[in-house]
């Protein structure tokens, strides 16, 4: 199955939800990723921009942005999903793109 990139960030209200009652929220991940044929490898605090980072692995795009969707609909997360290519589909995208041509705009 296809790994994705996952980056959140928490709303002000959640933060300040999880400083009143600290509480680890991979769990909730993790169940609402099985329920949509998905598995959560893991799930980080990082600095920065934003809160968090996760890595998925997902059947589809279409699994990864129902994940994206029903996280995103509680109004207390955002999140940003990039789907992440093993070395032998980047080869393959490399002999595609050596196939294909495009004009470059010009003055």
């Amino acid at each position: 199955m296809p790994l994705y990139l996952g980056r959140f960030k928490y709303s002000a209200d959640a933060m300040k939800a999880m400083i009143e009652n600290p509480q680890d929220r991979g769990e909730a991940a993790r169940h609402a990723a099985e329920t949509l044929g998905c598995q959560l490898h893991g799930l980080w605090w990082t600095l920065g921009e934003r809160d968090g980072a996760f890595l998925l692995e997902a059947p589809d795009n279409v699994a990864a942005v129902a994940l994206s969707m029903v996280v995103g609909s509680t109004g207390q997360i955002s999140s940003e999903v990039t789907p992440l290519l093993d070395m032998e589909d980047a080869q393959e995208a490399m002999r595609r793109a050596a196939g294909a041509s495009f004009s470059a705009p010009s003055d």
